[in-house]
C-alpha cells in the first residue's frame, strides 16, 4: 500500500480491517540511521535485552539499563556469536526527537502520547530473533536502517499452544519458531500456519500488525533500527484471551520488576 492510499483509507479503517499491511512511506522521507540516532540520543537510557543466540531458548531475556552510546560503542554487543542483544526505549515523551528520527510528523498519524501507548526505539544486530508471540496493542513498525523479516499468523489462542502463565509467558507460544514446527507435537497449529504471511520490512517501509496476530521477527542486517508505535484500541475487548494476558502480564512485570515499556526518563 502506498502512503497516499494509507492516508485515504485512514488509520482507524486499517485497524478495523484487521490484516497486516506494508505501507511505503512517501518519497523524500529520510529517517535517521545509526549515526544520526547516536548523535541525537547517545545519552538516552535504554534497556538492553540479552539472551543466548538460540531460537528455542526457553528462558526470558535478561535485561539491564545502559546508555545508547554504550551499545553503539561496544562491538561485543553486535559481534558476540553466542549472544543476541537488542536495546529498546519508549521515547513517547520526546515527540520532537521522534519526528527528527523518522523525518516526518508522527503526531499527526498516531496518537501515541496517550496512556498505555508507546513510541519504541528498537536497535538490534544481524540474527537477533524474537520468538513467536502476540501484542495486546495495535502495532505500526517503521524500518529506518536494516531489513527485518516478520512471519505472522491470524489470531487465536488454543491452536498456538500458549506457554505457561505462571512464568508470564501467556502471550508466547510453545512453538518458538514458526519456520520449525514439530507437527506430531503441535498438530493444532497447522491450520493457522497455512494462513501465515511473511514480509521483509525494508528501510522506508511501515508494517501495520494488528493486535492479537501472532508473529516473530528476525533482524537481517548488521544494524537494524526501527521505531514502532503501540496504540491501544477497543478491538481488544473482542479478543478476551488477549485482554486477559495483557492484564496478567502487566501485573507480572510489576511484581517481578520486568521491563514494562514505560517512557524513558532523561539521564541525570
Amino acid at each position: 500500500m502506498s502512503f497516499d492510499e494509507f492516508m485515504a483509507f485512514g488509520r482507524d479503517a486499517l485497524i478495523r480491517a484487521d490484516v497486516p499491511v506494508v505501507i511505503t512511506l512517501p518519497g523524500g522521507t529520510e529517517g535517521m540511521g545509526k549515526e544520526g540516532v547516536a548523535e541525537l540520543l547517545g545519552e538516552l537510557p535504554v534497556t538492553l535485552f540479552t539472551e543466548p543466540s538460540d531460537k528455542k531458548n526457553p528462558e526470558r531475556w535478561t535485561t539491564r539499563e545502559i546508555r545508547l552510546a554504550e551499545f553503539f560503542a561496544d562491538d561485543t554487543y553486535q559481534n558476540d556469536a553466542s549472544t543476541w542483544n537488542r536495546v529498546v526505549s519508549n521515547i513517547r515523551d520526546r515527540p520532537g526527537d521522534v519526528n527528527r528520527i523518522l523525518g516526518f510528523d508522527a503526531g499527526k498519524l498516531f496518537d501515541y502520547r496517550r496512556a498505555l501507548n508507546a513510541a519504541n526505539l528498537w536497535i538490534s544486530h544481524r540474527g537477533v530473533f524474537t520468538q513467536s508471540h502476540f501484542d495486546e496493542l495495535e502495532n505500526f513498525n517503521i524500518a529506518l536502517e536494516g531489513r527485518k523479516r516478520f512471519v505472522m499468523a491470524p489470531p487465536g489462542s488454543r491452536a498456538y499452544y500458549p506457554r505457561s502463565l505462571k512464568q508470564g509467558f501467556g502471550d508466547k507460544s510453545q512453538v518458538f519458531d514458526f519456520d520449525d514446527v514439530d507437527p506430531a507435537r503441535f498438530p493444532r497449529i497447522a491450520a493457522k500456519l497455512a494462513r501465515r504471511r511473511e514480509v521483509v520490512l525494508e528501510p522506508g517501509q511501515m508494517l501495520y500488525l494488528p493486535l492479537g496476530w501472532w508473529h516473530q521477527a528476525e533482524s537481517l542486517d548488521a544494524m537494524n533500527i526501527n521505531v514502532n508505535f503501540w496504540l491501544r484500541d477497543p478491538k481488544i475487548l473482542r479478543r478476551p484471551y488477549v485482554l486477559g494476558v495483557a492484564v496478567y502480564t502487566a501485573v507480572f512485570r510489576k511484581l517481578k520488576g520486568v521491563y514494562n515499556y514505560e517512557p524513558a526518563q532523561a539521564a541525570s
